[in-house]
């Protein structure tokens, strides 16, 4: 599992809209669809369901938004970096200003936790969030994202 497979560069976004947890995940729901073509509506529908089980507010200001979507052939993601923090009832209770959608068909076992693994490892990673902040293109968080991978394997 890397980086290049899980996300194209057309499904990194800097939001400047976000004011909320319920709007972010809509944001992400239409990255989704413009990135991948996913439907907006179900992605969103599906990000809620999940959300309803627990906060996937990771700490750190991170968050993994993730959900298991029917027709789907592989696990997808969507990067989102917003220029103002929200609250996501994060595990650590401080604001989230990165987020990390996970996408995965509705079979997808260990591919699913592979790639939740490798999000998170990477966005545990204070050195890379701070690259990411200090960056809000998003071809440079593209760059970034996959070259933090590279560099962690090494």
């Amino acid at each position: 599992m890397n980086f290049a497979k899980l996300l194209k560069p057309g499904a990194v976004k800097v939001l400047t809209s976000a004011s909320s947890k319920k709007r972010l995940l809509h944001d992400i729901g239409e990255l989704a669809h413009n990135a991948y073509g996913l439907k907006a509506a179900a992605v969103v529908d599906a990000l809620m369901t999940r959300e309803s089980l627990g906060p996937t507010g990771v700490g750190q200001g991170v968050a993994l938004p993730h959900a298991r979507l029917e027709g789907l052939e592989e696990v997808l993601g969507a990067f989102v970096l917003l220029d103002k923090p929200i609250d996501f009832n994060a595990v650590d209770r401080q604001p989230v200003d990165i987020a990390f959608a996970l996408f995965a068909p509705e079979s997808a076992g260990v591919e699913h936790l592979k790639a939740l693994a490798l999000v998170s490892r990477t966005l545990r990673n204070a050195s890379v969030c701070a690259k990411l902040r200090a960056n809000p293109d998003p071809a440079t968080l593209y760059a970034i994202l996959t070259e933090a991978q590279a560099t962690q394997a090494a």
